[in-house]
């Protein structure tokens, strides 16, 4: 059994005159993946779609899909389908037009071209909109309809811009699980730019993490939530409180006047200027006592009501101390009766603590 990627990038680089979009970006992706590239607006991702597509020239590097390198193919000659942020749907064809434009130029006869619009408009869950024209839809319709589209000749690869964008929040979740059923049953490789994390951590067997033209870390969600190698990606994925720290033995890192234990943070040699974080769900409230690793006296300086759970701003009872964010749940809330003001005794857990090198 082959072990081949489906799509091999080497080394692709572009530029805007003196600005670099994408800086020497490496990337596999497996057949069948479902691979999400994300990063902040500006970071290259839409553009390493684009060069993927064929649809922006690169100015340096290489791609190849199933073994054939198609680094200067025009995209009629790379097979794939795309789903763009702005739907692009002919407003003067009808959704079955639509659906079908890409199969009349394959030459298909009539009939087997309206037995695959029906087929794809069932797959879609819009079996009876085929005569509607894309203003009758709604935004969610809309996208359905140019995904439907997208997969018509069956590509090998399907390309999606932000597809969710600009669309209600409970029609993006629909959607999202919708998409993501829709090619485990397909088994179609997908690649899907987004800068909705949730959507990446949802959708994805792999995340691309990118910023300023290139790539900080590629793995799986729980990955790059649980295991983020860079402060940027610990930020963007999730949220984090971040200190700034220096090792003073194995495991163990001072933040100021404050002394944790790190269990598991290995290589660094003491003396090494770290950043020190650690997620505000991680944070234990319950049952803590002063002798637990890593308790702290803290002061409620703010909550803001989330719904679920309230993120708490906390102040440590240490001088000079950077003030903490913690997730509290709505049942510790009403079990343990929080509010500003309030003195708690919270253990930040060792395992939790990850630290990132500080360069000079």
């Amino acid at each position: 059994m082959s072990t081949a990627p489906f799509l091999r990038v080497a080394g692709l680089t572009r530029r805007f005159g003196a600005f670099t979009a994408l800086d020497g970006i490496d990337l596999e992706v497996q057949r069948g993946e479902f691979v999400c590239f994300l990063g902040p607006s500006g970071c290259g991702k839409t553009t390493l779609l684009r060069a993927i597509a064929g649809l922006d020239r690169h100015d340096e590097g290489a791609i190849w899909m199933a073994g054939r390198d198609v680094s200067r193919a025009p995209p009629a000659e790379r097979d794939f389908g795309i789903v763009f942020q702005s739907y692009a749907l002919f407003p003067n064809l009808t959704v079955s037009q639509n659906v079908g434009y890409g199969l009349v130029n394959l030459r298909m006869r009539r009939a087997a071209r309206e037995s695959r619009v029906r087929e794809l408009l069932a797959l879609v869950g819009m079996p009876e909109q085929g005569t509607k024209y894309p203003v009758k839809l709604s935004g969610g319709q809309q996208k359905r309809v140019a995904l439907a589209r997208a997969l018509a000749t069956s590509p090998s690869l399907l390309l999606l811009d932000e597809p969710l964008s600009a669309l209600d929040a409970k029609v993006r979740v629909r959607l999202r699980e919708e998409i993501r059923d829709l090619q485990r049953r397909l088994g179609v490789t997908t690649i899907m730019v987004t800068h909705d994390q949730e959507e990446a951590l949802a959708m994805a067997d792999r995340i691309v993490v990118m910023n300023r033209g290139a790539i900080e870390q590629v793995g799986t969600p729980s990955d790059i939530y649980q295991r983020p190698v860079t402060p940027f990606v610990a930020d963007f994925i999730g949220a984090m409180t971040f200190l700034d720290g220096v090792v003073t033995g194995p495991q163990r890192v001072q933040a100021g006047s404050i002394v944790l234990d790190c269990a598991g943070e290995r290589g660094f040699l003491p003396g090494a200027r770290v950043k020190l974080g650690f997620r505000p769900e991680e944070i234990r409230v319950r049952g803590v006592q002063a002798q637990d690793a890593n308790a702290l006296s803290v002061r409620i300086d703010g909550l803001e009501f989330l719904g679920a759970y309230c993120r708490a701003r906390l102040a440590p009872d240490h001088a000079g101390a950077t003030p903490i964010t913690a997730d509290f749940s709505a049942n510790l809330m009403r079990d343990l009766g929080m509010a500003p003001g309030q003195t708690i005794l919270v253990a930040l857990p060792p395992e939790s603590i990850r630290l990132f090198p500080v360069e000079a």
